[in-house]
């Protein structure tokens, strides 16, 4: 029986649904589904083409870009990250490959030309280098002979598809559209005394102090500001090195599993998210930073979940009176809580969604993979509705697997719901994705494992417990 149009309840849902303000297209459908599913202008759907990725595409590689000044230790951060990267198919990139040949008259005065200025690099071809390669394509990189200041014409670096790109060098950070496509952004620091010791072993004091330093003050120090991590004393920092490649094998291996299941989304990890995931694993942390630290990932968690759900075109006027074309989101949408750990995700989704129902299912574990289901209050339109299922951790995966199913039971359907968590476990994510393949699971970062008493390692503990604040 439809509810009544006059009703709290009835008002409240019509203005409920997700508030964003910028529209996340990745993930949501392949692109012939969306366009099988509504009517869109046709510019909408050339956009909508463009803009989507195919989920049977490759995972793009991890690119990181290093800098600093010259003779500041890139070479050896690159090293070593290299090192220890070792069972990763890794390409290194050096921004010096991609130097423009002089011309006649840049040669005749070759000592005065500045190797240090963005103007001596071609960037669009280093550009187009990167987006080759995290398309999964080979790339022939040039062959710069400095004694000519010329590109070979008769010889290059072949790469192929890779895990890793290190992009390296001193103006990496200087253009936008490089610095765009990067995961992590590192800068080298180094003491400028340090730095001009080792230059003048391969140079002049004339060059340095008349290229080599103004550049460093137009253009390297101020691209200092886009790094993500800072490494004082380059190579020679053995913990700072080790942290970030540490970082990185976590993140390539999100990618492998993300590989093996296209319905499986991890939210773009940056330094902030990984520090706040840093104190809420913490055992000494206070329950109220717990807290605090939590609702700010649920949040993010909550925001991308909502960018997978399907949208319909939508013309507004603005208050300038001009006609602006967006996308009006789904408005038949609810959230379900497993209970105990899920109502701490509740706040979150509400913040998001104004008026939304939220449903709960209380499950009991007997034994280590006996389940029962003790409670259920759902939405009696459920059905009609798709489902964003709540529950911090995913663990060994059969309290979700059993909570999918009821729903499924309840004549929701597979496709229509988005499993959202903090962390997960592999094994989780394998009995959750192998079962339930239509499915959407967001999570912010994946753990290493479950150990033998099928808790999460490193994971975060009893969840419900420490936000709760019980025993």
């Amino acid at each position: 029986m439809p509810e009544d149009s006059t009703s709290i309840d009835y008002v409240m849902e019509k203005a409920s649904g997700p508030h964003f303000s910028g529209l996340r297209l990745d993930g949501l459908l392949f692109p012939v589904q969306i366009l099988q599913l509504f009517s869109f202008s046709l510019p909408l759907r050339r956009l909508i083409v463009l803009l989507i990725p195919d989920p049977a595409a490759p995972n793009q590689p991890f690119v990181i870009g290093v800098t600093g000044g010259t003779a500041s230790g890139k070479t050896t951060v690159c090293d070593m990250i290299i090192q220890q990267l070792h069972d990763h198919r890794i390409v290194l990139v050096n921004q010096d490959s991609f130097y423009r040949g002089l011309t006649s008259e840049e040669l005749a005065r070759v000592q005065e030309y500045n190797f240090d200025h963005p103007d001596a690099f071609d960037t669009e071809q280093l550009l187009h280098c990167i987006n080759t390669l995290k398309s999964g394509q080979p790339y022939q990189i040039p062959i710069y002979d400095f004694k000519t200041h010329q590109r070979k014409s008769d010889a290059f670096r072949q790469v192929n598809a890779c895990d890793v790109i290190i992009l390296e060098g001193i103006l990496v950070f200087h253009d936008s559209r490089v610095r765009d496509l990067m995961n992590m952004k590192i800068f080298v620091d180094t003491d400028a005394d340090v730095r001009l010791a080792r230059r003048i072993r391969r140079d002049t004091v004339e060059r340095y102090a008349k290229f080599v330093k103004p550049a460093f003050d137009d253009f390297v120090l101020p691209s200092k500001k886009y790094a993500d991590v800072i490494i004082p004393r380059g190579g020679d920092n053995h913990v700072a090195v080790d942290l970030i490649v540490q970082h990185i094998h976590t993140k390539l291996g999100q990618h492998d599993l993300c590989k093996i299941y296209p319905n499986l989304f991890v939210i773009q990890s940056t330094f902030q998210i990984r520090g706040m995931h840093t104190l809420i694993r913490e055992k000494d942390i206070s329950k109220h930073d717990f807290v605090f630290y939590s609702d700010r990932l649920i949040r993010l968690v909550v925001e991308h979940g909502l960018g997978h759900l399907p949208f319909t075109e939508k013309q507004v006027v603005t208050p300038t009176g001009s006609v602006y074309s967006g996308v009006d989101f789904c408005k038949k949408l609810c959230g379900v809580s497993i209970i105990r750990s899920g109502e701490s995700m509740e706040n979150a989704l509400r913040a998001c969604c104004k008026g939304i129902k939220i449903g709960k299912i209380l499950i009991h574990r007997e034994g280590d993979n006996g389940m029962q289901l003790i409670y259920e209050k759902l939405p009696s339109d459920i059905s009609e509705r798709h489902v964003l299922l709540l529950d911090p951790v995913l663990g060994t995966g059969n309290s979700a697997s059993q909570a999918i199913e009821l729903l499924i039971q309840k004549g929701v359907p597979e496709s229509h719901i988005i499993f959202l968590n903090l962390i997960s476990a592999p094994e989780g994510i394998h009995c959750v994705c192998k079962r339930f393949p239509l499915l959407k699971i967001v999570t912010s970062e994946i753990d290493q494992c479950l150990n033998e008493d099928f808790r999460v390692i490193p994971g975060l503990g009893e969840y419900g417990d420490r936000y709760f604040g019980t025993d």
